[in-house]
């Protein structure tokens, strides 16, 4: 089956990264990565069991946090993880993140991967107060130059750059000329690394994925280094197409190799 097949065939909870909860070392890094302070006010959309807004709160010292849920247990779990900070400090919104109010907001860690979600919230982002910071995970803003990056993490201020193109913008996210199996492999790894999960070989196969991903979006966007498919890209795929039944020579662009 085409690799869009067998990811149809996931739990839609998998997919859109729900029932994943970042590690608290993790939501460190972010917050250290978007320089997090006193003078913050920070959102978290999908704040599941809170604790990326009690380490804002108790490490980082911001001034509030914000969590919103559409999850009724993930609140409830929220509150309980809040439970012993100033009830001034923090806010739990049980809401559709399309129909929240943010207007306040300094700070926003966004970690959706719905494009049609996505798309929805570029037109409130873009209303939010001036250099108000959104911090994305593995994929940048539609059409926007990313202000800082330390992949898989990406900040954009408000005002967004604009990109005056896809490659434009995948190179801006790489800082490099050109993407080979090995920068692909990094990265892919990078990302795997900070929603790892406790199997170790679903994480690897996750990083094979995502290293695939990586390389043929390169590839047809021209700034690949190699003119053919490198010798490992093409063993993951065979591996890939022969074990898994998992098909990725459709998504090439014939017309770049």
């Amino acid at each position: 089956m085409k690799i869009e097949e067998y990811l149809n065939t996931l739990p839609k909870s998998i997919m859109t990264g729900e029932d994943v909860e970042l590690q608290d070392d993790t939501l460190r890094e972010i917050f250290e990565f978007a320089s997090l302070n006193k003078d913050d006010i920070f959102y978290h959309l999908g704040c599941g069991n809170g604790h990326g807004l009690s380490i804002a709160l108790n490490e980082f010292g911001v001034k509030k946090t914000v969590g919103i849920d559409t999850n009724n247990e993930k609140i409830s779990l929220a509150k309980k993880t809040l439970g012993d900070i100033d009830l001034s400090k923090w806010i739990l919104r049980c809401e559709d993140i399309l129909e929240t109010d943010m207007s306040d907001a300094t700070m926003i860690l966004f970690w959706f991967s719905d494009d049609i979600i996505i798309e929805k919230m570029m037109s409130k982002f873009s209303m939010l107060k001036k250099d108000c910071k959104i911090i994305t995970i593995w994929g940048p803003l539609p059409d926007c130059l990313p202000d800082k990056v330390e992949f898989p993490y990406i900040l954009n201020r408000v005002p967004f750059k604009k990109a005056n193109n896809l490659k434009e913008q995948v190179m801006a996210v790489f800082k490099t000329d050109c993407i080979d199996f090995l920068i692909a492999w990094e990265f892919a790894e990078r990302y795997s690394k900070v929603i790892a999960s406790k199997n170790i070989e679903n994480n690897r196969f996750l990083t094979i994925l995502q290293t695939l991903v990586i390389w043929i979006n390169a590839k047809n966007l021209g700034i690949a280094c190699e003119d053919d498919i490198p010798p490992p890209i093409r063993s993951y795929m065979g591996i890939l197409k022969t074990y898994f039944n998992i098909e990725f020579e459709h998504l090439i662009n014939q017309d770049t190799l």
